[in-house]
């Protein structure tokens, strides 16, 4: 469903650093008079906004850029002094420096003028030659080479504006039209005039590939209603020679309308966007393209739904979802979903003739995922078996068929746990290499790598150490960097071999001068659900300063999902959003993941299936309750609630359903009517609107319920959640006479883009007067202030 804004989760530091220092971490808020919040209280509060704070962890980001033969790699890692270049040779174990940072940053300055500091240079990323002697990198408009034995630096080609693909012809001006890459890398296919083409990335030559695409019925369409771009949407063949894709039918699907705001005549945005109930929606008549001699195969087969196994959407970065080619191209399994996602179909085509071979299919009485970090499935052609991926005994396990009878083979992986992400599949040892989480005892979300036979034999989980691991392998699949770590301590990354013969430290992350300058980790906590039975975790911030003898105001920040929760990751970060920023200002926040949140069991997830509009509130009630008791300055008479999209949605009703435990809301962006919102989230966990029923779940039938304060926001140029779902709500609040505040971006997207700071700022004034009861600081400015180690 809806994904975070981007602008926040940047604040928030997941992303982005700053270079502003805590201080008078000592001081309460207040100032002289007590009643009124100053500047300077809420400059201490934006001090712990992730821009600020990432800062001062050092060493606490790997990320491997493999090179040569796919067994080496390069990183960049930050430190108190700037940053460092690492090479590390997977195969020998060895970590050293990548180069010598001096003798380039000293050669660097007297070829340009310009002063280098050899803990910071002017650059991110290097380039390195097929021999790995030397490398490039962009500066100032030039590529300039580095002699890594020599230590010689040169001066190169012009570079502004422009791309190179370093093995695969000249430097190339980005093209209009975003094209897919081949995996030999030699093309990339894109869309013009609603048909695919073919762009040599040798000679630029372009080629037409089809000639009968047309207006809303055109091929390899990125168009799911919520996300929409000229991007095209296809699977490459292994040989480079053809794309799996499809031609969207969307001609009878209803459009969405937004109205730009400006002088002058208004501009009118429109695009086909399916709402649960409608009679069209997208359909796709799938085919194979052949790219060098250009042909269309459409292949036998009724068109589909476009509907994926993962999420609510058949692309990622451009690649179709639910497509396997063999090894040799000739064939093509695919899994068709149904409408409502409760039948999923699995599929093999000829990819000469088009003609289709049913294999097997699974119905589901709620709704079919293939997992929720990436789909599980595969087609292993080399044996002519399929990896499926189902819940069908209440945990997300692996299970193998016989492509050729349809027949199950054998269950792969068995127990409570849940596979996450399927990374590996070793076909000649016959070997899969896997994500699971529930395997920790403290906390089930905590993913490792695992490995187990084909066979269903031999499991062993490669990553023993307690935390959230998160892999990247090498391309060979032979290796892998491993970084683990808790929301309250800092990750540790380590090199590994897959067979676990090798290990290698490359970094534990230091936040010695984070905590010098007044920060505290956050809390993890466990309670229990609104049933009293079933275990919740979540995440607890307090004021640095807290003092235990007061009592606190509680703000709930909610996500609801059911596709994700309100924590979301639970690796470590110095900063999530601006939970902390809000306790420094004097109140306790908390995060908690409820009941019909994915990664536990089926059942779990399944809690609210057709009616998600309860939207883990009594969850969050429970915990809240719970926390009091445990934790006696939480005042419970003060329970604020906020949350963005889906959290909009459920804070909404939140004050409205449950107005003598929430006070204040700050709803952003909410879907508060799923009738209003792109048909396939609402129908994968909401049902079909003949099986459910949807318009006693839309806030605005409850708003004359509100007793507390409420403050509504939306971009009236969102194309994710339209804003006519606020509407609604504000419609049906006037026609009951109810008092409520509201905040329009005019001409904002989803997530408020260059406003987000701004809407931030509004989100502490509102729980510091209508919660705390206090009066804030007149229009203080929140400052982004980029890392000064970039």
């Amino acid at each position: 469903m809806f994904k975070p804004m981007l602008a926040m989760l940047l604040l928030g530091g997941l992303a982005i650093n700053g270079s502003s220092a805590i201080s008078q971490v000592n001081q309460q808020p207040g100032g002289v008079d007590n009643q009124v919040l100053t500047g300077q209280d809420y400059q201490r509060a934006e001090k712990f906004l992730g821009y600020n704070l990432n800062q001062y962890v050092d060493r606490a980001e790997v990320r491997p850029n493999w090179v040569g033969n796919g067994r080496q790699f390069w990183y960049r890692v930050l430190t108190a002094k700037g940053s460092e270049y690492i090479f590390v040779d997977a195969e020998k174990g060895t970590r050293a420096p990548a180069f010598d940072q001096q003798k380039l940053a000293s050669q660097l300055t007297a070829k340009t003028g310009a002063q280098i500091d050899p803990d910071n240079l002017p650059f991110w990323t290097i380039q390195y030659s097929d021999d790995l002697k030397s490398f490039v990198f962009g500066y100032k408009g030039h590529f300039w080479k580095f002699d890594v034995k020599k230590n010689i630096l040169s001066a190169g080609q012009q570079a502004d504006g422009i791309e190179t693909d370093r093995k695969h012809g000249p430097l190339r001006k980005q093209a209009k039209e975003p094209g897919v890459i081949s995996p030999d890398k030699t093309k990339e296919v894109f869309i013009r005039d609603y048909n695919l083409w073919v762009r040599s990335l040798v000679d630029g030559k372009e080629t037409q590939l089809t000639t009968d695409g047309i207006k809303n019925f055109g091929y390899s369409t990125d168009n799911a209603g919520w996300v929409h771009s000229n991007r095209a949407v296809v699977t490459w063949s292994p040989d480079s020679k053809k794309v799996a894709t499809y031609k969207q039918d969307e001609r009878n699907v209803n459009d969405m309308y937004l109205v730009s705001t400006n002088v002058g005549a208004p501009r009118l945005e429109s695009w086909k966007y399916e709402l649960p109930g409608d009679t069209a929606i997208f359909k796709i008549h799938r085919c194979i393209v052949y790219v060098d001699q250009p042909k269309v195969v459409m292949l036998d087969v009724p068109a589909d739904p476009r509907r994926s196994t993962l999420s609510d959407n058949i692309s990622s970065d451009g690649k179709m979802n639910d497509i396997e080619w063999s090894k040799d191209a000739s064939k093509l399994v695919f899994v068709s979903t149904s409408r409502d996602h409760k039948i999923e179909k699995v599929r093999m085509a000829d990819a000469a003739t088009g003609a289709i071979r049913e294999i097997f299919q699974e119905t589901v009485p709620t709704q079919f995922e293939s997992g929720w970090d990436a789909i599980n499935w595969r087609y292993v052609s080399e044996s002519d078996e399929i990896i499926w991926f189902s819940e069908r005994d209440n945990y997300g396990h692996l299970y193998l068929y016989d492509a050729k009878t349809g027949q199950l083979k054998n269950k792969i992986t068995a127990g409570d746990y849940i596979v996450t992400d399927l990374k590996k599949i070793d076909t000649r040892e016959r070997k899969l290499y896997f994500m699971a989480v529930g395997l920790e005892k403290g906390n089930p979300y905590f993913a490792q790598l695992c490995v187990i036979g084909m066979d269903g034999k031999g499991f062993k989980v490669l990553t023993p150490e307690m935390g959230n691991h998160r892999i990247s392998l090498s391309p060979d699949g032979n290796y892998f960097v491993d970084a683990y770590s808790q929301p309250d301590i800092p990750p540790v990354t380590l090199l590994r071999s897959l067979d676990g013969k090798k290990t290698v430290k490359l970094e534990a992350a230091n936040v010695d001068r984070l905590k010098a300058i007044g920060w505290k980790p956050i809390i993890p906590v466990t309670v229990k659900a609104a049933d009293g039975k079933t275990d919740l975790y979540g995440l607890l911030y307090l004021p640095t300063n807290l003092d235990p003898q007061k009592k606190y105001p509680i703000i709930d920040y909610i996500y609801p999902g059911p596709q994700g929760g309100s924590v979301g990751g639970w690796s470590f970060t110095p900063s999530r959003n601006d939970n902390q920023s809000l306790a420094e200002l004097g109140f306790i926040v908390i995060q908690l993941e409820g009941s019909s949140n994915p990664n536990r069991t089926k059942s779990f997830h399944d809690m609210s299936y057709g009616h998600m509009a309860t939207n883990t509130l009594p969850d969050q009630i429970a915990a809240i309750r719970q926390l009091a008791k445990e934790r006696p300055y939480i005042d419970t008479n003060k329970v604020g609630i906020w949350g963005h999209s889906g959290g909009g949605f459920a804070t909404a009703a939140a004050l409205f359903k449950y107005p003598d435990f929430f006070k204040v809301g700050i709803a952003e962006s909410g879907n508060h009517d799923n009738r209003n919102y792109e048909a396939d989230w609402g129908e994968r966990y909401n049902g079909l609107v003949q099986n459910s029923d949807y318009a006693a779940q839309a806030n605005e039938l409850y708003a004359g319920q509100l007793k507390g304060k409420l403050l509504l926001a939306h971009g009236l140029a969102d194309d994710n959640v339209p804003p006519s779902n606020t509407m609604l709500v504000v419609e049906a609040l006037e026609k009951a006479g109810k008092d409520f505040d509201l905040i329009v971006f005019p001409n904002s997207r989803h997530g408020y883009g260059q406003y987000s700071t701004y809407m931030m700022r509004r989100r502490w004034d509102y729980f510091v007067k209508n919660l705390m009861g206090k009066t804030p600081p007149k229009e203080f400015t929140i400052n982004y202030h980029p890392d000064p180690r970039h």
